[in-house]
């Protein structure tokens, strides 16, 4: 059965990086679109990145455009996020996702998704 888990979150200063990982385990990722998601205290969870099945597609929310990269290694059967200038307002639980469908296109909904990981936790101070 697939499991995804992340990691790589932490306590960072405001302007400073993180690189997220999103591991699979049990079934290759390889032909599925992938997300990362976030979820703030007391907000929903919204949609941050995606990356189609080659790479060749990927999409970001305009509050991270410029300063988060969404990259995947097959080999690997792992997804990244690298964020760079990271602010107060990006502190969230970050989720990894895969898709629904066979991967040809970057999906920005939810419900486009159907396994989830469990989160890793991003706080940024000022």
């Amino acid at each position: 059965q697939l499991q995804l888990v992340e990691s790589g979150g932490g306590l960072v200063q405001a302007g400073g990086s993180l690189r997220l990982s999103c591991a699979a385990s049990g079934r290759t990722l390889n032909v599925y679109t992938l997300g990362w998601f976030r979820q703030a205290p007391g907000k929903e969870r919204e949609f941050v990145a995606c990356i189609n099945w080659n790479g060749a597609n990927t999409s970001y929310a305009d509050s991270v455009k410029g300063r988060f990269t969404v990259s995947r290694d097959h080999a690997k059967n792992t997804m990244y996020l690298q964020t760079n200038s990271l602010k107060p307002e990006d502190t969230a639980v970050y989720y990894c996702a895969k898709s629904r469908l066979y991967g040809t296109t970057c999906y920005r909904a939810i419900g486009e998704y159907d396994t989830w990981g469990k989160g890793t936790l991003v706080t940024v101070s000022s």
